[in-house]
């Protein structure tokens, strides 16, 4: 029996140490297949670009396709870093996605124009129009976001093939600044609706505010204030690209694919910014005196609540006042009724006196102390520093 323990022990030390082994290999083999899985999905992500072409007529060539990398940088002529921001992936969390990160910007390179504004990325060339896609659209995020953004990317491409199509309207312009000026009122349609939806939201909340104020209405109005505070760096963001590129005389002559521009001759394509410009700077304008408008409601809303909290306050204090005084008089004539020998009940007057006597208390008390309140009270702009002694 000893031999048979002696032979039978080791042999279990060491199935539970040849499990521990396995165990520990099997961990670590679902580590790395893991990791291995989602570097090459990252890679598999990162070496191809989806996007839709349009031809120097505005018909689409290619749409949704998705090109290699590498290829499309040798063929355009350009640098990985020149598609940093243009082919990052935007998840949209929310229907009005935008993500802030990149900031919106327009760069010239010797093969073409390359636009970051929104959730629009393109490229224009002399010929065509590179519009870039979101591969992960529609395959995150919430549906409402997805519909939303798959509807937007619908109306720009069907107002590229009417702006790149329409010759006839716009022969004075370039083919580039056809593209340029389709993508720019794509652009401030978008801001512009979403301003409106804003300011209808923010404009039937304050007049509610107006007749009642509950906490239902004071939770969306923080809500509604972020979104709005959020919209306002959107479209700052986006004039202040315009505004660097009208600064910078060297980005305006590079704006010309087709004709080469020196010097300051670059008054078309100035007009044209410009105009897109003034529009977007009316938007910020306006976005600004509405989120004025809300922290003005804001502030009166806190300072009537804070009144009406005094008030209570006070209310409650007036309340304690009556009781103490009551108390007082109360006292007085739980004295009188005890069972104790103080000759006044033998009197004829006894029982007004102390009537009388405990009214007056109670009145002289409740005087002193309501003077107390109103001091109290009574708040002043300058405070009361003539009757506080130490300004005497």
């Amino acid at each position: 029996m000893y031999g048979l323990k002696t032979l039978v022990r080791p042999t279990t030390c060491l199935t539970r140490g040849f499990r521990r082994h396995i165990t520990q290999i099997s961990d670590d083999t679902i580590t790395d297949m893991l990791v291995s899985k989602t570097l090459t999905s990252n890679k598999t992500n990162d070496d191809y670009i989806r996007c839709t072409i349009f031809d120097q007529q505005g018909n689409i060539r290619i749409q949704g396709k998705d090109i290699k990398r590498s290829e499309f940088l040798k063929s355009n002529n350009l640098v990985a870093r020149d598609l940093r921001k243009i082919s990052k992936t935007n998840t949209p969390n929310s229907a009005s996605y935008i993500n802030l990160e990149v900031v919106p910007s327009i760069v010239t390179r010797s093969s073409g124009i390359l636009l970051n504004l929104l959730n629009i990325r393109a490229m224009i060339k002399p010929d065509m129009v590179v519009l870039f896609d979101n591969p992960t659209s529609t395959a995150e995020g919430p549906a409402g976001a997805g519909l939303n953004e798959s509807y937007t990317h619908g109306t720009l491409l069907e107002n590229m093939r009417k702006g790149l199509g329409n010759q006839a309207e716009s022969s004075q312009l370039p083919y580039e600044f056809r593209a340029l000026e389709t993508i720019l009122n794509h652009v401030v349609e978008e801001l512009s609706s979403e301003m409106k939806l804003h300011t209808t939201s923010l404009k039937n909340l304050l007049d509610g505010l107006e007749d009642s104020i509950d906490s239902h209405r004071l939770r969306y109005l923080l809500i509604q204030s972020k979104k709005m505070t959020q919209f306002l760096r959107k479209a700052t963001l986006v004039r202040d690209s315009l505004d660097e590129v009208l600064d910078n005389d060297d980005v305006l002559n590079s704006l010309y694919l087709n004709e080469k521009r020196f010097n300051s001759n670059h008054e078309e394509v100035e007009l044209l910014l410009e105009a897109y410009y003034v529009t977007m700077d009316e938007i910020v304008q306006k976005v600004q005196n509405l989120i004025a408008q809300t922290k003005s409601t804001n502030e009166i809303v806190n300072i009537i609540l804070d009144s009406n909290r005094n008030e209570i306050m006070l209310l409650g204090l007036k309340f304690g006042v009556g009781m103490l005084s009551m108390a007082v008089a109360l006292y007085a004539a739980a004295v009188y009724g005890m069972n104790l020998e103080n000759f006044i009940e033998e009197t004829d007057f006894g029982f007004p006196v102390v009537i009388a006597g405990s009214f007056l208390l109670l009145f002289i008390y409740l005087r002193v102390s309501v003077h107390g309140l109103r001091k109290i009270s009574k708040v002043t702009m300058t405070g009361n520093f003539k009757n506080d002694k130490m300004y005497k």
